[in-house]
């Protein structure tokens, strides 16, 4: 059931994440996609900062904003 979990909760962060970035996604699936490897980047970004996610809200949040930096960064690389 966990890994189910973070599947919709990766799904949904890469969606807002496709959100935040403006346009600079790559399509349903691949922001589904870079939202689970951002919850990743997410968990080791925040647990470098010393912060903790709580429940499936904090989850979230983490999974976004690894997103979103994994989106910004792909989107230099492919401009560069």
């Amino acid at each position: 059931m966990n890994l189910i979990l973070f599947l919709i909760i990766g799904g949904v962060a890469g969606w807002l994440a496709g959100l935040i970035m403006k346009g600079r996604g790559f399509g349903v699936l691949a922001n589904i996609g870079i939202g689970i490897v951002g919850s990743f980047i997410g968990g080791l970004v925040f647990s470098l900062l010393g912060l903790a996610a709580r429940g499936a809200v904090g989850e979230l949040v983490t999974a976004t904003v690894g997103a979103v930096l994994l989106l910004a960064i792909v989107n230099k690389l492919k401009k560069g």
